[in-house]
């Protein structure tokens, strides 16, 4: 276990943590509501791409320079700040207060666009970034300048092995209101772009059930539908290896490595989503409509069903893609711009 403490005067700001893969969702924008802690107590996650200002627009830096940084497709802009920053839990954090002058949001809370908000209760030097205005997955960013790490003597969480994840909780498709869950609109968004990236171009063919349910819209809508054809199908812990052309595998939780499976191309998915579509392959998630067969009754509850059909998460869908070196090739690159410029919004949400 470790704790993150201020890089000036060594005052402790976080209780003891043990580290996790950052999560597919943890920049998106959902909704307009307030939504919970990216991330459980007593872990933290490291985001290892630049973030926060200094700003520069695409026109600024051209492709050349982008694709540098590891971005090969136009974006709005790119941070030029430091890379490494550490989310942890709202409620982990320790040793700080607020620095109001930077306390604007957009409705409900903080989101940070005045830059670090949470200063050293001892040196007041600017820390961490508190977020958790509406729309935002609520989460403190330590400035990875101003922190540094220590360890603990506390006890460790153990570190899962792929036989141990079938019995971890999955995340359900849907709320109890009958919305998508943002964690699968974001988790889906991810391995759509590395799925397109996989397919060469060529129609995929996905196999039935969730799987289907959540990517077939959007790569019937996105490739074409002409022959010939990849195959995508499941593998991963619990399940036998696959000679498809595309393997759908589960990225551990802790480590954020991914399965290796025999392939020709893996796509990597949230082990909470991949469990879900792995092990539960015959529910429905589509919308339905009517009611029992005459003279048929049942006292347990029905599955959630959404009221709409699935759709990705167009945001995470374009910070993904662009940061993949196949997006470069023509076909890929009109997919991107047709997202981008919102002409694919059938196979999206927002």
């Amino acid at each position: 276990m470790a704790v993150f403490a201020c890089a000036g005067c060594g005052t402790v700001l976080t209780s003891p943590v043990s580290q996790v893969a950052l999560p597919a969702h943890a920049h998106q924008c959902h909704g307009h509501d307030l939504l919970p802690a990216l991330l459980e107590p007593g872990t933290y996650a490291v985001d290892p791409e630049p973030s926060g200002p200094p700003w520069r627009k695409w026109e600024e830096i051209g492709a050349e320079e982008a694709a540098a940084r590891g971005v090969y497709a136009p974006t709005h802009a790119l941070s030029y700040g430091p890379p490494g920053a550490v989310a942890v839990a709202p409620g982990d954090v320790r040793g700080t207060v607020l620095i109001l002058e930077r306390c604007d949001g957009y409705c409900c809370g903080l989101d940070g666009r005045d830059g670090p908000n949470l200063a050293c209760t001892r040196c007041g030097h600017a820390v961490a970034t508190l977020i958790d205005d509406c729309s935002c997955w609520q989460v403190v960013w330590l400035d990875p300048r101003a922190v540094r790490l220590l360890d603990v003597d506390a006890p460790s969480r153990r570190v899962l092995s792929w036989e141990d994840l079938p019995e971890q909780p999955e995340t359900p498709p849907v709320e109890p209101l009958g919305a998508w869950s943002p964690v699968w609109e974001a988790a889906v968004a991810v391995a759509l772009a590395h799925l397109l990236a996989a397919s060469g171009g060529m129609r995929v063919v996905v196999p039935d059930g969730p799987v289907a349910d959540a990517f077939r819209p959007a790569l019937d809508a996105l490739l074409p539908p002409r022959s010939p054809a990849k195959s995508l199908a499941l593998a991963g812990p619990g399940l036998p290896d696959t000679a498809a052309d595309i393997a759908l595998v589960p990225r551990h939780p802790q480590t954020g490595e991914t399965w290796s499976s025999c392939a020709g191309s893996t796509v990597p998915l949230a082990a909470d989503v991949w469990m879900y579509v792995a092990f539960n392959r015959d529910r429905r998630l589509r919308p339905a409509s009517g009611g029992l067969p005459e003279g048929v009754y049942r006292d347990d509850p029905p599955p959630l069903l959404p009221a709409f059909s699935f759709r990705a998460d167009r945001g995470v869908f374009l910070h993904t893609l662009a940061r993949l070196p196949e997006v470069r090739q023509p076909w890929l690159r009109a997919i991107y711009d047709r997202a981008e410029d919102n002409r694919s919004s059938h196979a999206f949400w927002r």
